[in-house]
């Protein structure tokens, strides 16, 4: 499907039941749409940070959430999960809502985000290999799975990722 501009928008209320479609839809699976349930009600969740990409009908397609985590000592951003549905993919819906998460965090003032994702995707982002920046997990993944990104210029801090309690790492 071609590229095509997406209009994005912050989660409301009358989309907690479509943004779990999404996710449901897109990974196959309910997992990552009952994550998004259980971070919905986590101290991790910040108001403005669950993006949503919409149709022409205002109807969410494409989903983008940030929720706190930290590294080391350090608050920081978990850029997860990422999903469109099915029929949508490729269109442009998912980097349209993980830019506007991306911009909202950064007028927001955070600084550092982290992504467990696909390594051919995330650096169009501006997301590099986190162990370069001293950034690692508690769990083993490839080293161009795990990346981070800094919003505002400055460093990076280093050290293990904590995510929040529902993520289960």
């Amino acid at each position: 499907m071609p590229q095509q501009a997406w209009r994005t928008r912050a989660e409301r209320a009358d989309d907690v039941t479509r943004v779990h479609e999404i996710n449901a839809d897109a990974f196959g699976a309910p997992a990552e749409a009952e994550l998004v349930d259980a971070l919905r009600t986590d101290p991790a969740w910040i108001d403005g940070l669950s993006m949503v990409s919409v149709d022409d009908d205002d109807r969410p397609v494409g989903y983008a959430l940030l929720t706190r985590c930290h590294i080391g000592d350090a608050p920081a951003l978990c850029l997860a999960p990422c999903a469109v549905v099915t029929a949508l993919q490729r269109t442009g819906a998912g980097s349209a809502a993980i830019t506007a998460a991306l911009d909202a965090a950064r007028e927001m003032g955070e600084s550092t985000v982290v992504v467990l994702g696909h390594a051919d995707y995330y650096p169009r982002f501006g997301f590099r290999r986190a162990v370069d920046h001293g950034v690692r997990l508690s769990i083993e993944v490839p080293d161009e799975a795990l990346m981070v990104l800094s919003l505002d210029g400055s460093d990076i801090p280093s050290g293990m990722v904590r995510y929040a309690a529902p993520f289960g790492i």
